[in-house]
């Protein structure tokens, strides 16, 4: 099990650490790539639930119906 007090705190330290190695420009871009890796995964994670629900959906229903 994932704990998220625990998940939120390691990113937190994690983009602190990455923050100290990098000028204001790259932090900016690095921040809109990671942005844009997160909207993606998300729209990857909501595009397989809506096809899964999809695919059972059309488990349960009958032949012919």
């Amino acid at each position: 099990m994932i704990d998220p007090e625990g998940l939120a705190a390691s990113v937190t330290a994690a983009a602190i650490a990455i923050s100290k190695s990098l000028n204001d420009d790259d932090l900016n871009l690095y921040g809109a790539v990671f942005t844009q890796l997160g909207d993606t995964l998300a729209t990857i994670a909501q595009a397989r639930a809506v096809k899964s629900a999809a695919e059972n959906d059309n488990e349960r229903s009958p032949a012919g119906a």
